[in-house]
């Protein structure tokens, strides 16, 4: 029976895949970097990135001695930015500890900085035919519905239940990248989260979840993830020489290694009179005085475990801010759009209403 799931699954495949530019090669570096693009990102969303950054970093070599600014600017709008972080670490240490040659076994895989169980059977798979089988979301709900998993999905026993099924079936499949290949289309084209298309699925007759009727039901999701609420007051300080003030975020959070402004967080939303008492406020601006304000109202900006409260506070300036002890700097306005940035202040940014605020203060 396993064996005949599998090549259902490829002839469906051969009828109805996606034609994607990553399918066309074995070249690991080109599989591992689709595949670090894809993690938490759509196809649609992921391939124009794919294109540019293979246009710029051609080879593994190319974006090892790429500018770790520049390879965050290129990544601007993805989310997720450790991947880029991850990504161009482990570029550098393959180049420097692999001499250039990328992994070839599952195991030498897995121990590359940014790359877990399902994107090491990838690259095993596509890039050397090993028989590694892929566990994403697609698959997890294909497989716990074919078979009839109730237990929660992201736990132990599930994954542990899926992996025994798939390791069978791929232990008798001679071309495993085509099978991995076909697993994922299955999920994401045919049996999709919700309204699948059970009516014309070649396994409608196999499936637990259509016979028991139970496709909304399975997979079983576990706990809902706890949300955190932030609130980012955010201070465009501009000055009459036609600049602005910007920062890098180091420390080990939301964003890091992007530019954003001058930041003052608060545990609720608080009054621009009293960021102003802040002692950082009052710091950046004690050798300067304020001659306009005008303040933005919040936008809320939502990532997988946060939420994100933003207000800008447009302030312009007499002369210079204290920056001596701080992290900011100045830079002219004109030149903003060369740094990467987190997607609200992308946004921002390129409002029309940002602009006209600039020429009216």
């Amino acid at each position: 029976m396993l064996k005949n799931i599998a090549n259902t699954l490829i002839t469906w495949y051969i009828k109805n895949k996606r034609e994607l530019p990553w399918r066309n090669t074995t070249d690991p570096y080109k599989i591992w970097l689709s595949e670090i693009i894809l993690q938490q990102t759509r196809v649609e969303q992921g391939l124009p990135y794919y294109h540019r950054f293979l246009k710029q970093y051609p080879t593994l070599k190319s974006l090892a001695k790429a500018n770790d600014d520049e390879v965050m600017k290129l990544w601007q709008g993805l989310g997720y930015y450790s991947r880029a972080r991850n990504l161009l670490s482990t570029a550098r240490s393959i180049h420097t500890d692999n001499k250039g040659k990328f992994p070839t076994t599952w195991e030498e895989i897995i121990k590359l900085k940014g790359i877990g169980d399902y994107t090491a059977a990838a690259i095993a798979s596509f890039a050397f035919n090993l028989k590694h089988p892929v566990l994403d979301g697609n698959v997890y709900r294909f497989i716990t519905r074919l078979i009839g998993i109730e237990t929660p999905l992201k736990t132990a026993t599930t994954k542990a239940s899926v992996m025994m099924v798939l390791n069978e079936i791929i232990s008798n499949v001679n071309d495993a990248a085509t099978f991995n290949q076909a697993l994922m289309d299955f999920g994401a084209l045919q049996c999709t989260p919700k309204n699948p298309k059970c009516a014309h699925c070649p396994f409608d007759s196999l499936c637990i979840a259509r016979i028991e009727n139970k496709t909304g039901q399975i997979p079983v999701k576990g706990k809902a993830i706890s949300i955190r609420e932030r609130h980012f007051n955010y201070i465009i300080f501009l000055t009459n020489r036609n600049s602005i003030y910007m920062k890098k975020r180091t420390a080990n959070d939301v964003w890091q290694n992007l530019y954003d402004f001058p930041l003052i967080e608060s545990l609720k939303p608080i009054a621009l009179k009293k960021i102003m008492l802040d002692p950082d406020f009052k710091s950046w601006t004690s050798k300067s005085e304020i001659t306009e304000i005008l303040s933005l109202k919040p936008v809320l900006h939502k990532l997988s475990h946060q939420n994100i409260f933003v207000t800008f506070h447009i302030i312009k300036i007499s002369k210079f801010l204290n920056s001596e002890k701080s992290l900011i700097f100045e830079i002219e306005k004109n030149i903003i759009n060369s740094f990467a940035v987190p997607k609200v202040i992308e946004t921002f940014l390129a409002s029309h209403y940002f602009l006209n605020s600039i020429k009216n203060i």
